[in-house]
């Protein structure tokens, strides 16, 4: 009896497990634009852009290469709106007994399928380097599941920079050489950039006419849209961008969006590219000595590390992570975030980028609009929401551990040892944002003063109870202690002023 096969919009890899499992001569490809998956959040038009521009390449090499594949377009009137709908749907024209199905990365989806009236079998999916099983082992027992011990397993296992039982340069991060301010001047143009086909143009004006609503700017649309064009993407970076990318990964600019990023998460995430091959190209450059060690070690452990193990983690923790809200934070998501005027330079330059480009780099959304978004109480799920809306690589497997974890510390501390937090001085170190700023970086207290410095003492005071034995919070607890009392009273009236025009939505 012929099977179905759902490939989803972000398993467009030829080597998909319920790919490899099935019979192109007798089994029916199931891939479908559907509205669901368009707007259960209201994603950002590129982002649905390149999800459907590549689903429906990555549909007709699939048909090249023999497979039958039944494609539902996003505005075909037999649309069921819905992947079980369009299985359901497909099961019927076909007679098909069976679904092959790649485990999706959203609990939301699984549920979805498991509870389809269909004989659905989800196989694992192993296009990640550490299986749920594997992640599951090597956290049992532990009292604390930190990153840099998972990913020292994952250079054992991969050979990454290794040389033999010990990582090449006799260190395993360099992380340390890894955090200079922004440079004087970018030597690098910035990621490659692809002009849509006749294709993609088709699928641009699908969702500017069905999604014109949605935060985020579609046009001009530059990613890729196929393997190929991704691998170039990848080459370029590596050639380009990565020699300089260590030492200025954590810097921002006013005038640059992309400094020496590689913006390729985006096709990581949905297929496009495999995480070791990623590595490997990295490495290889390392070792024929055109890339320093601290930014070919920087650059690997952000995917075998870090995206390996929030992948661990959102599957270990279950369906109710993305919910969790261990401060009980409740403030509504500011309408700053969705563009709102401010006078803030550093969260007006990262949210305006974001909706142009659909893309912030790791520290602009972990240290400015995660930071504010922290020290102002924001519900952690109305931010988790806004995350994966707003980026193009935004998929809730990793996603939500970085925002309900290591940005808002919801999840109790499975991911964080402490809350990230931090002054304007922090942002005024690693940006030239804060010369551009109506507010005073350097001010205290009393008008002009920067927020997130009022912010801050705002956040550890009302949280005292549960930071101040936390060892690596001790010092900041007993500067606050110092400051003069009548100090520290202002700068808590100072803090709740400003939290007040927030909630009023006045600007701030």
């Amino acid at each position: 009896m012929s099977r179905l096969v759902l490939v989803l919009g972000d398993q467009l890899s030829e080597s998909l497990s319920a790919l490899r499992e099935a019979d192109r001569d007798t089994d029916t490809v199931v891939m479908a634009e559907v509205a669901d998956e368009a707007s259960y959040v209201r994603h950002h038009p590129k982002k649905i852009a390149l999800i459907f521009a590549a689903m429906r390449k990555f549909a007709a090499g699939l048909r090249e290469q023999g497979w039958d594949v039944a494609y539902a377009e996003l505005d075909d009137t037999e649309n069921a709106g819905s992947i079980v709908g369009e299985l359901l749907r497909r099961a019927e024209q076909t007679g098909a007994g069976q679904v092959l199905a790649t485990e999706p990365g959203e609990w939301r989806l699984i549920r979805a399928l498991k509870h389809a009236p269909l004989k659905i079998r989800i196989l694992q999916d192993d296009r990640f380097i550490a299986s749920h099983q594997e992640f599951e082992r090597w956290a049992e027992g532990r009292k604390q599941l930190r990153m840099e011990y998972f990913y020292r397993d994952m250079r054992r296992k991969t050979g990454l920079l290794m040389e033999g039982d010990k990582p090449a340069g006799d260190k395993w991060n360099y992380d340390h050489d890894n955090r200079k301010p922004a440079p004087d001047e970018v030597d690098f143009g910035g990621p490659m950039q692809f002009t849509p086909d006749a294709e993609t143009e088709a699928v641009l004006d699908l969702v500017e006419a069905r999604f014109d609503n949605h935060f985020g700017q579609l046009r001009p649309f530059w990613f890729a849209t196929t393997r190929a064009e991704a691998r170039r993407a990848l080459t370029h970076f590596i050639k380009n961008a990565l020699p300089a990318f260590g030492d200025f990964q954590d810097a921002m600019l006013n005038d640059n969006r992309f400094l020496y990023h590689a913006v390729i998460s985006p096709y990581l995430n949905i297929g496009l590219l495999d995480p070791l091959e990623v590595c490997e190209a990295a490495a290889d450059a390392w070792a024929a000595g055109d890339v320093p060690i601290n930014a070919a070690e920087g650059f690997i452990r952000q995917i075998i590390g870090w995206r390996e193990y929030v992948r661990g983690i959102y599957f270990l923790e279950g369906p109710d992570y993305p919910e969790r809200n261990g401060l009980e934070h409740d403030r509504p998501l500011p309408d700053l975030y969705w563009g709102g005027e401010t006078q803030m330079n550093c969260l007006s330059k990262a949210v305006a980028q974001t909706r142009d480009e659909a893309y912030a780099h790791h520290i602009q959304r972990l240290m400015v609009t995660g930071n504010f978004g922290l020290l102002a109480g924001v519900n952690p799920t109305e931010l988790h929401e806004w995350y994966l809306a707003v980026y193009a690589d935004a998929f809730e497997w990793v996603e939500a551990p970085n925002t309900v974890g290591m940005s808002q510390f919801a999840d109790g501390g499975v991911i964080a040892s402490k809350p990230y937090v931090s002054s304007g001085a922090y942002i005024n170190r690693m940006s030239d944002y804060c010369k551009n700023c109506q507010y005073s970086v350097s001010k205290k207290t009393g008008d002009g003063a920067c927020p997130f410095n009022l912010l801050y003492w705002h956040f550890l005071d009302r949280h005292r109870d549960r930071f101040e034995g936390n060892a690596r919070m001790g010092n900041m607890y007993r500067t606050w202690d110092r400051m003069d009392a009548d100090r520290r009273d202002t700068v808590l009236k100072e803090a709740g002023a400003f939290l007040e025009k927030l909630d009023a939505g006045e600007k701030v």
